[in-house]
């Protein structure tokens, strides 16, 4: 579903990512972590469209970000840590906007908007503006119009920052739903307990480049991620890791 070939991004002098290379299967739940500054969320808006890239490919059930980022996109969804949307809009205004932009029937969506709304518990938040949301209730929101147009890429970034335990627990049972119909999911977070349970495939990346990808049984074996992270970056705390890292604020 995802291909990541040779993928590098720069800004100005700073290496971001450095020649990163993974692949992501129809159906995987895919943890994606480092530490700050490691070039995750670069790794992600560049999947995503969002950042253009120096060199290396992006491939999206065979169909290049680059080249054909419309078709991508299509088919994708991308919900950013801290999600920015049109809080002039009710929620329900807001689904339907993301609905009609990805040709959602009306009878599905209203199934779709029901089942997940209920879940997440924001039914009754649905005619209010977005603007009178908390930052959990917006995170809720953007899952649910994700949700409804089914997406075969998920992309994630700290999809469980600002969720109460009810909700992150509801969507660790959408996940699964979906990677069930053949999706496929990618996310970070700094959760490597929950990344640990829930996903079949990781990658762990240091200063932008891939230290560790592949199966998480197979990477962690009897540790926990937590050990198994720390041995594989634990040259991150020298001096010049650290002021490296603190360098222009990328993530």
């Amino acid at each position: 579903m995802l291909e990541v070939q040779n993928l590098t991004k720069s800004y100005g002098s700073k290496v971001a990512v450095d020649d990163l290379s993974f692949t992501v299967h129809d159906g995987d739940i895919f943890g994606f972590i480092g530490s700050n500054g490691a070039g995750k969320t670069t790794t992600i808006k560049a999947i995503a469209g969002i950042h253009s890239f120096n060199s290396g490919e992006i491939l999206i059930n065979g169909l290049s970000i680059r080249t054909q980022p419309l078709e991508c996109k299509k088919i994708m969804a991308y919900i950013p840590d801290n999600p920015d949307i049109y809080e002039f809009m009710t929620g329900q205004r807001y689904i339907n906007f993301v609905a009609n932009i990805f040709g959602v029937s009306q009878k599905r969506r209203l199934r779709l908007t029901k089942k997940y709304s209920d879940g997440l518990e924001l039914t009754d938040a649905l005619a209010s503006p977005i603007s009178s949301y908390s930052h959990g209730m917006k995170q809720k929101l953007t899952l649910i119009a994700a949700l409804v147009h089914q997406p075969k890429l998920l992309l994630l970034d700290e999809p469980f920052v600002g969720l109460d335990p009810r909700a992150a627990y509801t969507l660790k049972e959408y996940m699964h739903e979906l990677t069930a119909l053949g999706s496929a999911i990618f996310f970070s977070s700094h959760g490597l307990e929950v990344v640990q349970k829930l996903c079949n495939r990781i990658a762990i990346i240091q200063n932008g480049r891939l230290v560790e990808c592949g199966e998480t049984e197979e990477i962690t074996g009897k540790k926990s991620l937590e050990d198994v992270f720390l041995e594989l970056t634990e040259d991150e705390s020298s001096p010049d890791a650290a002021a490296a890292g603190a360098e222009g604020g990328l993530q």
